[in-house]
């Protein structure tokens, strides 16, 4: 066997992506060289990693076993990278966290300071819906995980990292602010939903059923975004989480409606499986924020005080 570490990589990555494009976009390849590595990578195996069926790639069951073996032996390099860089005083690794959309505006801030200080680490972030983090997690393929709503079918250890508010938003223009309202007032404002199995759908709905509020869907967007935005031209009003809309708030471009029963609160968490064996990494990183989430949120987010 003469295959690279460079192979196992391409290889680990093809496995976990199901495409050659992907897989070349993430590790910023062209295609014709990520084809290449993975034909040379097959010729050592007399078994099939992988094949084609209607022009989709599938990783075999042979392959999904070299795929877990390359993933253990990716990471022990990257453990005595961690013990090399250790030893002159600095840290390098590899480090994947999947966040829920909502969480891109404070997870930069959070890990701001300790990406500023250890240069030498890798990071790997994906930015996508509930579903697939918790499918991330399900399949070991991260560290970490940022959410509020924990999934219920994995055995995970949390850290609880700040306040996740939710209130009734709209458009300036749209309805006055703060004034105290019912549903049944609101049912002349369309209402903005997020996608299902994204964690904000998850609490309205968890909310509704609560209260025993009316039934109403009136357009769906899959992006904590798209949703802010359909809310700013004016579309409807949405159940928005506080921490993305600060400056729309300070502008006075979007306000808060003042409801019953509102702000839905829960917890911003950091998750990770009960059973994963955290790497030098990722032990120094929940350290940190274990040590420093309390100044962090404090210096950052005040701001989310004065909603209540």
């Amino acid at each position: 066997m003469n295959y690279t570490l460079h192979q196992l990589r391409i290889f680990l990555t093809i496995s976990r992506t199901g495409s050659i494009t992907k897989a070349a976009a993430e590790l910023n390849l062209s295609q014709p060289a990520v084809s290449i590595q993975l034909r040379q990578f097959q010729e050592q195996f007399d078994v099939a990693l992988v094949e084609v069926v209607g022009r989709k790639l599938y990783v075999t069951e042979f392959g999904q076993e070299i795929a877990r073996a390359a993933e253990r032996i990716i990471d022990e390099v990257y453990a005595i990278d961690f013990k090399t860089q250790a030893y002159k005083g600095q840290m390098s690794g590899r480090l994947r966290l999947s966040i829920v959309s909502t969480a891109q505006y404070f997870v930069p801030t959070l890990i701001s300071e300790f990406y500023t200080k250890h240069a030498g680490i890798e990071w790997q972030i994906d930015v996508t819906n509930k579903a697939r983090v918790v499918e991330s997690l399900e399949k070991n393929e991260i560290d970490f995980a940022v959410m509020s709503i924990l999934p219920d079918s994995l055995k995970v250890n949390t850290l609880d990292i700040m306040e996740n508010k939710l209130f009734v938003v709209a458009n300036t223009k749209a309805s006055s602010p703060q004034r105290s309202r019912n549903w049944e007032q609101l049912q002349t404002m369309p209402l903005i939903y997020r996608e299902v199995g994204s964690g904000t759908r998850t609490l309205l709905e968890r909310f509704a059923e609560q209260y025993d509020l009316p039934a109403r869907k009136k357009l769906e967007l899959s992006s904590y975004e798209a949703v802010k935005q359909a809310v700013l031209a004016g579309l409807g009003v949405s159940i928005i989480p506080l921490v993305g809309i600060h400056r729309e708030l300070e502008a006075g471009s979007l306000h808060i409606i003042g409801m019953k029963n509102f702000p839905i609160t829960s917890q911003w968490r950091l998750v990770w499986l009960a059973s994963k064996r955290l790497s030098p990494v990722a032990e120094s990183f929940l350290e940190y924020l274990t040590e420093e989430r309390h100044r962090l949120v404090r210096d950052h987010f005040s701001w989310m005080r004065k909603y209540r």
